[in-house]
């Protein structure tokens, strides 16, 4: 089996526990004393992940052309990236991350709106291909405080930097290294899975369909805040491989985030606003479209017009004790129109606890638990109830319901450089249609680095 083959190949090879791109989270020590920094380093991961479900319960209704498969499937996905850093200036790296990716999710990652697998690609083949998801540059200006080190990791040079300090960030990354961060609920190839979980399920952000894109991130941070505003291209269509560089079709999105303690733990809350300006169609114009009787199709010639998409999430994460941690949240968008880059969600919620494995006496290991609610504007239920089809769903007909999602994982680090995971998911109202499921996913995922 392809699964047990890669399993072997994956014990010899190391790559990074932490998220990718650790510069955006908190992995950051004060320094008193003097520490080196870094002209150059380099790091590698490889994440192995088998998703399966059994047979959907209830109803008895076909498939329809974007539905999750009524029978028992399994999928795999293998990916291999190297991480390469450079100083090129004072204060400035370069970054670059090829990579090699093989497998698909399960049903061709269709049949969900908060999808099971961060691994999983809107594309898929069954032979590895190569792309290049990051090439970008960073810029530190310090403007003063107290004085703090960066430990080395991947997409991060070691090296001093002060804690007031603004942050340029440009070239190809993606849109979620920098906005919409959560330190418990963020990276599939080490915590949670979901789409709707690893990030907000209504941020529309720009992005290739591997999940890139080219724009420019400026970060200032003073004290107990962080200021965000980024700048980047949108595909050339909804979901499409290929962006539409130069910035024809644009997104803006902003983001401010604030860090306290309470009672001696510390927490951050974001507030998250972005606004993109594309060729799109409107649910309602689609609808008018196709007639009474007929199926709308958001793809027909003459539909997609430059227009706005605009939405908000709002994100928070609290520390109760060394050992454990909720963490949560809520996001909203123009539900008028289609989904143009991320997922078919209008609306969801999201709340978990992390538990770190010294409580069980297993310190490496840690383990995660959330809920998540996805939601449909009514302009898409009537899209959708009419055989509609968008990025992700489409039964041919819609019951409609709130998606419920409820997600366990663990993660077992069995040796420094090497960790397995097991993931389980139920899955109320696949593609929010009542008259399917519930479903439950399974996982296993092998993660190694250097």
């Amino acid at each position: 089996m392809r699964f047990l083959s890669a399993i072997a190949v994956i014990t010899t090879t190391v790559v990074c526990l932490g998220s990718i791109c650790a510069w955006a989270n908190s992995d950051i020590l004060g320094a008193k004393e003097a520490h080196e920094a870094q002209a150059w380093n380099f790091h590698g991961q490889t994440t192995i992940v088998n998703q399966w479900h059994q047979n959907l319960n209830g109803g008895s209704k076909p498939d329809g052309t974007n539905s999750l498969s009524r029978l028992s499937s399994s999928a795999e996905t293998v990916d291999l990236t190297l991480f390469f850093g450079i100083k090129i200036w004072q204060g400035a790296e370069f970054y670059f991350n090829p990579e090699i990716d093989q497998g698909f999710g399960i049903s061709n990652t269709l049949g969900l709106g908060g999808y099971a697998s961060g691994e999983a690609y809107k594309v898929g083949a069954n032979t590895p291909y190569y792309r290049d998801p990051r090439a970008f540059i960073r810029h530190t200006f310090d403007l003063g405080g107290e004085t703090l080190f960066l430990e080395d990791q991947p997409n991060q040079l070691a090296k001093s930097i002060t804690a007031n300090n603004v942050i340029v960030t440009f070239g190809k990354f993606s849109v979620v290294d920098v906005f919409d961060t959560n330190t418990y609920a963020h990276d599939p190839r080490m915590d949670f899975f979901n789409w709707a979980g690893v990030d907000a399920g209504a941020f529309d952000y720009a992005a290739d369909s591997w999940g890139y894109t080219d724009g420019l991130a400026v970060e200032w941070t003073q004290d107990w805040w962080t200021w965000r505003n980024g700048f980047f291209d949108l595909s050339t269509y909804p979901n499409s491989e290929n962006i539409d560089q130069g910035f024809k079709q644009y997104q803006l999105v902003t983001e401010f985030e604030e860090r306290h303690n309470l009672w001696g733990h510390p927490g951050k809350i974001k507030f998250l606003a972005f606004a993109n300006r594309g060729k799109m169609a409107t649910y309602s114009h689609a609808i008018a479209a196709a007639g009474v009787g007929n199926i709308p199709d958001v793809n027909k010639p003459g539909l997609r017009k430059l227009d706005w998409k605009t939405g908000f999430a709002m994100h928070f994460e609290q520390e109760i004790n060394s050992k454990a941690a909720l963490f949560g949240r809520a996001s909203m968008n123009d539900g008028t129109k289609e989904t143009f880059e991320f997922a078919d969600i209008n609306q969801s919620v999201s709340l978990g606890i992390s538990l770190r494995g010294e409580i069980w006496g297993r310190p490496a290991d840690s383990i995660g638990a959330q809920y998540i609610e996805n939601g449909l504007s009514s302009q898409a239920k009537q899209y959708f109830a009419a055989g509609g089809l968008g990025l992700l769903i489409g039964d041919g007909y819609l019951q409609y319901g709130r998606e419920k999602i409820t997600e366990i994982y663990y993660n077992l680090k069995v040796a420094d450089h090497l960790a397995f995971s097991f993931d389980f998911q139920n899955v109320n109202h696949p593609a929010y249609n009542i008259a399917r499921g519930p479903v439950t996913l399974y996982a296993v995922r092998v993660h190694a680095e250097f």
